[in-house]
């Protein structure tokens, strides 16, 4: 597409994009960090990889048997 569009016109298109994002909110990487930190943490108790999954729930449990490495 670009290889179709003269300079001035490729020039226009990214100073379109540049005013876009000139607008666009920014924080500090230290509150983004904060905030994902504490939404991990607000959900890390239902978490199936950090507590694991109950018996009664866990699909893969039972008469199936188990695999044994020898």
């Amino acid at each position: 597409m670009a290889r179709d569009m003269s300079d001035k016109e490729i020039l226009k298109m990214e100073l379109d994009q540049l005013k876009k994002e000139v607008n666009t909110p920014r924080t500090p990487v230290a509150a983004n960090c904060a905030e994902t930190i504490s939404f991990v943490e607000g959900l890390a108790g239902e978490d199936p990889l950090i507590k694991g999954v109950s018996d009664e729930k866990n699909p893969y449990k039972g008469d199936k048997g188990g695999c044994v490495i020898t």
